[in-house]
């Protein structure tokens, strides 16, 4: 069964405020208080050695600085920055200290000590640090990070759903605002979804707001009804099976792994579904030597960055909100502790216990 929003995709999640948090305008470049200079390339030389094989020595004359900036900012300010894997690898393997997808992310947040967390993702991530600590300063680098399935769906929208199926417990997969976690009884992540809502017990569960990973999940249990919400990322719906089935058909030895919020003949049409997480795992273990990752572009740098002796095809699409985070804008928010990200205190009690009982339950 499906309920469909009458909500569009925005750029932001419902309760972000673009004026207030839109970046001001700059007229002048970013300038790093280091030039690339042999001494700062013999220093980097073993970031580099991490990224050489996805980013190019003319890219690196630019990076390397920004990088060295950033590091030195980091050490400064008692600063750790959360990457996640959808960032391009001259941030997630050299500026990030902690890597991952949702979850792992998420769980780091709540065990560093760090005083100041940057996160280099988009801002339900960055709420959903602050959520975990309270107590600490929580950056994005441009507040402007949205996520489309995100704001497919909002806090009225989820008490219309609890209205309208009354004692159903109502699981919420990351991607969402606080908001939205607040009226729902758990969150979850696309690597633990099938646990989450076999774990409630219940014969039904509504799994929001994603269309294709509640599809997906229905495909891996036969303990639930899962009932959805016509959300989905602007990302993965762009891929098809026909897509897929026409790059077998040109190389039949490659090996295709899907996100499970790909739409269903995507997930069809793959040799392996999992979360970006056992996506990146898969890889690692199986060695394949063509593959394809369908999802996120640039998880594909970040893996290849590790296992060169793969061959990754891209049908590359971007996530453009992802892509407004950039080593400037990372350097930029240490340097000016900007954008501070808040949650309504009312709003986080409840929206952290959601947090925390999928955290819980994944540990």
């Amino acid at each position: 069964m499906a309920l469909h929003s009458a909500h569009s995709a925005l750029t932001l999640t419902p309760d972000v405020d673009r004026a207030a948090c839109a970046p001001r305008a700059r007229t002048d470049p970013i300038v790093p208080p280091f030039a690339f200079t042999p001494a700062l390339k013999r220093e980097l030389a073993p970031l580099y050695e991490r990224v050489k094989d996805v980013v190019t020595p003319m890219e690196w004359v630019h990076y390397a600085p920004l990088v060295k900036a950033i590091n030195e900012l980091k050490r400064e300010r008692g600063a750790v920055i959360l990457a996640h894997n959808y960032m391009t690898p001259e941030i997630f393997h050299c500026v990030g200290d902690f890597r991952g997808d949702s979850l792992q992310l998420a769980k780091e947040a709540a065990r560093t000590d760090a005083k100041v967390i940057v996160q280099a993702g988009v801002h339900f991530m960055a709420e959903t640090s602050k959520l975990l600590s309270p107590d600490k300063t929580v950056l994005i680098p441009d507040p402007l990070a949205g996520c489309s399935l995100a704001s497919s769906i909002t806090a009225e929208d989820v008490r219309a759903l609890r209205a309208a199926y009354p004692g159903v417990p109502i699981v919420t997969y990351v991607n969402t605002s606080a908001a939205v976690k607040a009226e729902c009884d758990i969150t979850c992540t696309s690597s633990n979804a099938v646990k989450i809502v076999e774990g409630l017990g219940a014969p039904r569960v509504l799994l929001i707001p994603d269309q294709y990973l509640a599809k997906y999940v229905q495909t891996q249990t036969d303990k639930v009804e899962i009932i959805t919400w016509k959300g989905s990322c602007e990302v993965h719906e762009r891929f098809t099976g026909e897509e897929m089935e026409a790059m077998r058909a040109a190389d039949p030895g490659l090996k295709i792994i899907a996100h499970p919020e790909c739409p269903p003949d995507v997930i069809e049409a793959s040799d392996f579904t999992g979360s970006t997480a056992a996506m990146i795992d898969w890889v690692k273990t199986k060695r394949p030597a063509k593959v394809v990752l369908v999802t996120e572009c640039s998880m594909a740098s970040n893996v290849a960055a590790e296992v060169p002796d793969v061959e990754f095809v891209r049908p590359c699409n971007l996530c453009p909100h992802m892509k407004r985070i950039s080593l400037e804008k990372i350097y930029e928010a240490l340097l000016y502790n900007r954008y501070e990200v808040t949650v309504d205190p009312t709003v986080a009690e409840k929206a952290r216990r959601a947090v925390e009982r999928m955290v819980e339950a994944s540990a």
